[in-house]
């Protein structure tokens, strides 16, 4: 096995916008690193190191290959085991050729969310792959979606070379969890990657679980960034958190679109609203979790009258700005985020919020038939 440079050779990091020198290796960050000024709350910059949508691209005649990596997961101390690390996934000329669950490494022990967090030192693990076709071939190894990932080694039994150029176009994609898809059961099952691969294009996902609330420098990383094609997921955040007030949130949102269109005056851009959520429909945010683990509203739809927003009250928002500036911008296009889950597939929201597995690669096939028809948005 020979070991292939991570960083300045033939292997090109996907999907991330920074990287981390680290004392194990490098760390993949999804946001650049100007961006970690303008932010107080240390869950940005953890959300940022789960590396959805991030994978090593390179050109190989190789057999076999080992990925060391250096994780860090969490663990509740009333929990036995760290949470799950989640699985890397390796595509050979786009096809599924192997998955690995990841090592657990470092792990960050906590007497309960949001609580202290202390740090269980871990050591960086190995994963292989074996069995790969002959002959030259184009390799994706997917990083695991929900656990910050460093890079610590790469070593194939052949040849490595530089990824040849696609010609696919690069579709950038912003949202809150429900974007970011922890719950998928890898990374290659996060309803972006799925719509990505249906429509042929290349997804850069910024998503943010928990965080996308419009900040400013999102804006602005998206309007500097190569981009084909926009979307961009927004509400479940702002209500949850009751990030904005029913004043201040257009605003907001027509400050978003502006500051991106800055940079990309006619790409094409779609809107899409929050998909069901039955507790926040009419009762406005912040969230709790109940005592049967799922999220539950602090407001009451008497607050909306004052101002306060549901997701009801954000999808009519969101129709309406698109609809206003569509009259300048024909660019522009809104779905319904019940288009891609409803009212009536509330069941497959365990925790009230959060889509299964299955859902989340439905989410995917629905995005991706709207999209990219031939007479959507993205065609």
């Amino acid at each position: 096995m020979r070991a292939v440079p991570l960083v300045g050779g033939p292997v090109e990091l996907r999907g991330a916008l920074d990287l981390e020198v680290t004392p194990a290796g490098v760390m993949p960050r999804r946001l650049p690193a100007w961006t970690r000024q303008q932010y107080q709350d240390p869950s940005v910059y953890g959300v940022t190191l789960m590396p959805s949508g991030v994978r090593l691209v390179f050109r190989t005649d190789a057999r076999e290959l080992e990925c060391e990596v250096l994780t860090s997961t969490g663990q509740l101390d009333t929990d036995p085991e760290p949470r799950p690390t989640g699985m890397l996934e390796l595509l050979v000329d786009g096809v599924p050729a192997g998955r690995q669950q990841a090592p657990v490494g470092n792990v960050l022990r906590m007497a309960g969310p949001g609580a202290e967090q202390r740090l269980i030192p871990g050591r960086p693990g190995t994963v292989r792959f074996t069995g790969l076709p002959g002959g030259m071939k184009t390799v994706e190894l997917w990083l695991p979606q929900q656990t910050p990932t460093e890079l610590v080694a790469l070593r194939a039994d052949g040849e490595v070379l530089a990824p040849l150029p696609d010609g696919r176009r690069r579709w950038v994609h912003h949202g809150s969890s429900l974007s970011h898809c922890i719950e998928a059961n890898g990374p290659t099952g996060t309803w972006p990657v799925v719509a990505a691969a249906l429509g042929g294009v290349e997804v850069i996902n910024l998503s943010q679980a928990g965080n996308a609330v419009l900040d400013p420098y999102v804006a602005r990383t998206i309007r500097d960034m190569p981009a084909d094609l926009i979307s961009l997921k927004t509400g479940i955040n702002i209500v949850s958190l009751a990030a904005f007030r029913r004043r201040t949130f257009g605003p907001a949102v027509h400050g978003f679109l502006d500051t991106i269109r800055d940079g990309h005056p006619d790409t094409p851009m779609l809107m899409v609203s929050p998909v069901s959520c039955p507790a926040l429909e009419e009762a406005p945010g912040p969230t709790t979790t109940g005592p049967d683990g799922k999220v539950r509203a602090l407001g009451t739809p008497a607050d909306v009258a004052g101002g306060a927003l549901t997701l009801t009250v954000i999808r009519e928002e969101l129709a309406r700005i698109v609809a206003d500036r569509q009259t300048h911008d024909p660019h522009l296009h809104y779905l319904d985020g019940r288009d891609l889950l409803g009212p009536e597939e509330t069941d497959d929201l365990p925790d009230g919020l959060h889509p299964t597995a299955a859902a989340y690669r439905r989410m995917g096939r629905r995005f991706a038939d709207h999209a990219f028809a031939d007479d959507g948005p993205f065609r």
